[in-house]
């Protein structure tokens, strides 16, 4: 139970999170990881090695702290949480081997001078708080899941059906259940999780679903990273009748229903969920305009998909920005306010949603802005940790 004097003592401790919150969280993952290999498949390696999983853990308790008495602030935060938990298959027994670790680093970070028994045990009512709204808001989403038409619980096997390069470093798979029976739909924006086993240690990932669940078969588009452990397995090592574990869809980053003007936009790999968006949108009379930024021709992915929608439905526009030279795209350079100001509907009460790498995302958000699209109806998703955009 946590009481007001708990709450005042977690409070007190915001200053102590703004200024060594990223240096608290990132000595618990190192912690954790060693001492627990059994969650190690939970979290993505690049991430802690980039430091994006820490900073992101650390916004993260900064700002439950700081809102522990108005849990209703916290906005946004929790539903991605409890999506993110849900696409990777986070279960109650793994609550209590953060909350040790969490209290732990908070103990070494901090000393015991500040970590006096009293703030320790106030965090700990804090992290119990907390994790009680996560595991029954993730119970009730598994519970509605295994209900749904074509749900499941866990992990479910697929095959491999097909895989098909679309571009010189995205390629497309195509999974179908090896049971063939129905698969459970999702809502355009969803991802999906799998479960894989390579070289012995089993490593799960979440990947937007890129096209609509259509003749029972999900398909996922993957960029190869550089050294990715999991994006090389897929493109090099796992070939078509291969078998692995998808967990069903989730995520919040969804294409709500509406009549106002759809405006996606998209740079790289970020296009895949905008994918399913637009066909979705498609079978409504919603005009469309679809912005794609790419560096170049070989690494554009689905324009010919794209084009061809676009000559078949009046209802959509696209509009492509490539950084390198090409007499076959809108414009060259990067996607400055003025060229998206020109692509834009003149209407401005319009629905945007947009996703790439960071600084293109903080960009994107600045100009929407700036050209008078509402924030709330201006909104985007991180394919990793979450992050702030400037």
């Amino acid at each position: 139970m946590l009481t007001a004097q708990d709450r005042a003592i977690v409070k007190s401790t915001v200053p102590l999170l703004e200024s060594g919150g990223e240096g608290l969280v990132t000595h618990f993952y190192r912690m954790m990881l060693s001492e627990y290999p059994q969650v190690r498949s939970l979290f993505n390696q690049a991430n802690q090695a980039s430091g994006d999983q820490p900073r992101a853990l650390a916004t993260g308790v900064l700002m439950y702290a700081r809102h522990i008495d108005q849990l209703d602030q916290l906005g946004d935060l929790v539903a991605r949480i409890i999506n993110k938990h849900v696409a990777l298959q986070i279960l109650p027994e793994h609550y209590p081997i953060v909350g040790s670790c969490l209290l732990r680093a908070i103990e070494e970070v901090l000393g015991s001078d500040i970590a006096t028994p009293q703030v320790l045990s106030a965090w700990g009512a804090a992290y119990n708080q907390l994790a009680d709204i996560l595991i029954g808001a993730e119970a009730a989403i598994y519970d509605e899941k295994a209900a749904a038409p074509g749900g499941w619980r866990g992990g479910r096997e697929f095959k491999l059906a097909a895989k098909i390069q679309e571009s010189a470093e995205i390629t497309s798979f195509y999974f179908r259940p090896v049971d063939q029976q129905p698969i459970l739909d999702f809502a355009p924006g969803q991802y999906i999780g799998l479960k894989m086993l390579i070289d012995g240690e089993e490593v799960r990932r979440n990947y937007s679903l890129s096209a609509l669940a259509q003749v029972g078969r999900y398909r996922i588009s993957v960029k190869r990273e550089s050294g990715g452990v999991v994006s090389n397995f897929l493109h090099d090592r796992l070939s078509v009748g291969d078998t692995l574990e998808l967990f069903p869809p989730a995520g919040e980053f969804t294409l709500t229903d509406s009549d106002k003007p759809l405006v996606l936009i998209s740079g790289g790999v970020g296009i895949t969920p905008t994918l399913t968006m637009l066909e979705a949108a498609l079978a409504t009379q919603r005009p469309i305009h679809f912005i794609h930024c790419a560096r170049n021709a070989d690494v554009h992915a689905f324009r010919t998909w794209v084009d061809e929608l676009s000559d078949q439905h009046p209802q959509l526009q696209r509009f492509y920005c490539y950084a390198e030279q090409d007499d076959s795209v809108d414009h060259v350079g990067l996607l400055t306010e003025e060229v998206l100001a020109q692509w834009l509907p003149q209407e401005r009460d319009l629905d945007a949603y947009f996703l790439g790498p960071k600084g293109f995302m903080g960009a994107v958000k600045r100009h929407l802005k700036a050209l008078g699209v509402p924030e709330q109806q201006s909104r985007y998703e991180f394919f990793g940790p979450a992050a702030e955009l400037k």
